[in-house]
């Protein structure tokens, strides 16, 4: 990974545990797609990703780099309207969620989605929020938001698990 990653304060001015938090600027997406990319070498069964931030702000652009780099070359968009898109690498499913349109938590129990959260599927999901407290703590969260007017966008990560925190120590890169 190039060092177009610079380090800067947490986006609420907060400051978690080091090993537990981490974050960046990215100046353009193709370094979020790079950072999806590095995300994409520390996934394991069962982890479950979160991603936060405004429309437009790089969420669906990470996933893409995600995807990209455990191989996939198909097209990848945001499932706004279908709710989930699968993706099967080798032996592992990969669900891509997007629960923008949710307009009350109840609507993830009443789609049936509590299931694949449970299992060895990696759970990716876009507006996490919208599913309320239904929603299993997540292993990683992303926070995305804009830097400017233009391409640059600012990402702050938690780890919650230990899985989570070994993920952040890959996405950090060396010390």
């Amino acid at each position: 990974m190039t060092d177009c990653f610079r380090v800067i304060h947490s986006l609420d001015d907060s400051q978690p545990p080091a090993g537990l938090h981490w974050s960046a600027d990215l100046p353009d997406e193709a370094a979020t797609l790079q950072l999806g990319a590095k995300l994409a070498s520390c996934l394991r069964p069962g982890t479950r990703v979160y991603l936060r931030g405004e429309l437009g702000s790089g969420k669906t652009t990470l996933i893409r780099g995600l995807l990209r780099g455990l191989g996939i070359r198909r097209a990848v968009k945001s499932p706004s309207y279908s709710l989930l898109e699968l993706y099967v690498v080798s032996r592992l499913n990969l669900y891509h969620f997007d629960f923008y349109r949710f307009i009350d938590p109840s609507e993830f129990a009443d789609a049936g989605f509590a299931d694949y959260f449970g299992g060895k599927g990696i759970c990716l999901v876009e507006w996490p929020e919208r599913a309320g407290a239904a929603l299993p703590p997540p292993d990683l969260e992303f926070q995305f938001a804009y830097k400017d007017k233009g391409a640059a966008r600012a990402v702050s990560v938690r780890a919650f698990t230990e899985t989570g925190a070994q993920c952040l120590g890959i996405l950090r890169g060396p010390p």
